[in-house]
């Protein structure tokens, strides 16, 4: 039988998991938009601006160090809020290459696969085993969030000074407890866990001290590591 493929009678039961999962996923995420949508015109950013980087760039990490570069340079940082910007951007590359064989093979259904290959959608479909479940689960949540995000990045752009600082609300932690929310059922055994526990401990620790983007690629890096050592995997599992 194929682990990839849930037992027989419950491929309908992980769609409306995958449903599931996106709706929440997509709630949380969007939610946050509010944030950059204030944070990017308080960085000098206008309105019309501020909505057209969410609707080309609609990379969540990379907006945020986009606009937070521009805000403590001014124009003169450009350069640098691209480079920011594009660093965090390049982890969508390795999920392009993981998703290709999910989101089809079809040209059309890869092309718009690409702009919805982010974070989240990656994380929710691979939370999931079946094919079937795990293409619903990318397809939802990518235009679920990129819908969201487009309309929460406009009401934040439009209250600004309204709202204040969105961090007051909690907005800020919405997607990482999205993310936590996915990741905590798969730390069932010692390796996940390693390769979690030494990914995290390497971006803390990097975080302070290097650009935007850099943590993220180095601990992505020691994710893969850990994982092709499978040091800590059970004798059995190595057998």
């Amino acid at each position: 039988m194929d682990p990839d493929q849930p037992a027989p009678g419950g491929d309908d039961v992980e769609v409306r998991r995958a449903w599931r999962d996106a709706l929440g996923v997509v709630i949380a995420t969007s939610a946050y938009g509010i944030s950059f949508g204030a944070l990017s015109v308080a960085s000098g950013l206008d309105v019309w601006q501020t909505c057209v980087l969410s609707l080309v760039m609609f990379t969540g990490g990379s907006q945020f160090a986009f606009v937070g570069v521009i805000g403590a340079g001014g124009i003169a940082a450009a350069p640098a809020a691209i480079a920011s910007a594009g660093l965090l951007g390049v982890r969508n590359v390795a999920y392009g290459l993981r998703m290709a064989p999910i989101v089809g093979t079809t040209p059309w259904r890869r092309a718009a696969a690409v702009h919805v290959t982010i974070d989240e959608s990656t994380a929710v479909s691979l939370a999931l085993t079946g094919r079937r479940a795990r293409t619903v689960g990318f397809w939802a949540t990518g235009i679920g969030i990129w819908l969201g995000w487009n309309l929460t990045t406009l009401a934040g752009a439009l209250l600004g000074d309204v709202l204040g600082d969105p961090r007051q609300y909690g907005l800020d932690a919405a997607a990482a407890a999205a993310f936590l929310a996915l990741l905590w059922p798969r730390l069932r055994r010692r390796q996940p866990i390693a390769v979690g526990v030494a990914s995290a401990v390497v971006a803390v620790a990097l975080t302070p001290v290097l650009m935007p983007g850099l943590p993220v690629l180095v601990a992505a890096v020691v994710a893969v590591i850990v994982g092709w050592a499978n040091l800590f995997a059970e004798r059995e599992a190595r057998a």
